[in-house]
């Protein structure tokens, strides 16, 4: 034994080579043992299971549920952009210097952001309990809106403001974030030449937090494609509600509710291909001038330090 290492040492003296010896990867042999086996495990109970498989495709074509599909997207979008513009009001009320705008806006985001969605939801569709009637008064006289509060606020109203509201809260950090990102020496920058606060904002500080406000603001548009799903309770003909009409009559549960989860993954696939192309385009734009237009050039202006020559420090 003795020997052979000291053999092996005058080798390597010499200029002899160390022998190459793979790596026994046992654990990921194993791992892929045991996720292949349950993965068939899975399979053999989804094969065994009392599902008509082949009624899945023709449910998805249904009427109920494609006008459940049109609900759920129009109700995510319209909730979501809703959010995004109140957010971005009630952030730069979070950044004010009036006190008066802070103090509201951090109630806003404590009292929304506290309340589960689902609590607002049915607040909002029992308004009628606390006012009977919506009224807009006018000053000469007169009303501009006066109806009853029921007529008012339907079903996909009171889904769309309890989901907006509570969405809305949840933007107003997000976009607080994205404009405390940004370094304070942009807005002195451009107020040096002449910026006013709104060009500023819209040509320095919000290309620049865009990067950081849009990969939440994906996700959270992502949650809320499938947190229309809560507006079923108050009857709204969303997918779920619409899965569960076709199944009171022909009792097929699990394959109206595979149909149901299908058109949600095409949507939150859909939504997931466009936030990619949309945080490409941001960044794309912040590392070239011409792509980002005016924002992009500003931005770049006031990052990029001036040149000085060495006689003239």
């Amino acid at each position: 034994m003795a020997e052979a290492d000291v053999q092996d040492g005058r080798a390597l003296a010499v200029g002899g080579e160390l022998p190459i010896v793979r790596l026994r990867h046992w654990g990921r042999w194993v791992s892929g043992v045991v996720v292949l086996g349950l993965l068939a495990l899975l399979g053999v109970a989804l094969a065994q299971a009392q599902v008509q498989y082949g009624s899945v495709p023709e449910f998805l074509w249904y009427r109920v549920i494609l006008v459940g599909l049109l609900n759920t997207v129009v109700l995510a979008v319209v909730a979501q952009g809703s959010a995004i513009v109140i957010g971005v009001v009630i952030a730069l009320m979070r950044r004010s210097v009036n006190p008066v705008a802070r103090w509201f806006a951090a109630a806003y985001i404590w009292l929304f952001r506290g309340l589960p969605v689902l609590l607002q939801i049915l607040i909002w569709y029992n308004l009628a309990l606390v006012f009977t009637y919506i009224s807009i008064p006018l000053p000469f006289g007169g009303y501009l809106l006066h109806e009853q509060t029921n007529v008012l606020v339907t079903a996909f109203v009171a889904a769309l403001l309890g989901l907006a509201l509570n969405e809305s809260a949840y933007m107003a950090e997000i976009v607080r974030a994205g404009l405390n990102s940004v370094d304070q020496g942009q807005a002195e920058a451009a107020k040096s030449i002449g910026m006013g606060p709104l060009l500023t904002l819209r040509r320095v500080v919000l290309p620049q937090a865009m990067r950081v406000i849009i990969p939440p603001t994906g996700n959270d548009f992502i949650n809320m494609l499938k947190g229309t799903s809560i507006a079923s309770v108050i009857g709204v003909t969303e997918l779920i509600h619409a899965a569960n009409n076709i199944s009171s009559n022909n009792l097929l549960v699990m394959e109206t509710l595979l149909a149901a989860a299908i058109w949600y993954m095409v949507v939150v696939t859909v939504a997931g291909v466009g936030q990619h192309y949309l945080e490409r385009a941001f960044d794309a734009a912040d590392r070239t001038g011409s792509a980002g237009g005016p924002w992009s050039r500003a931005a770049r202006a006031l990052r990029t330090a001036p040149t000085v020559r060495s006689r003239d420090v």
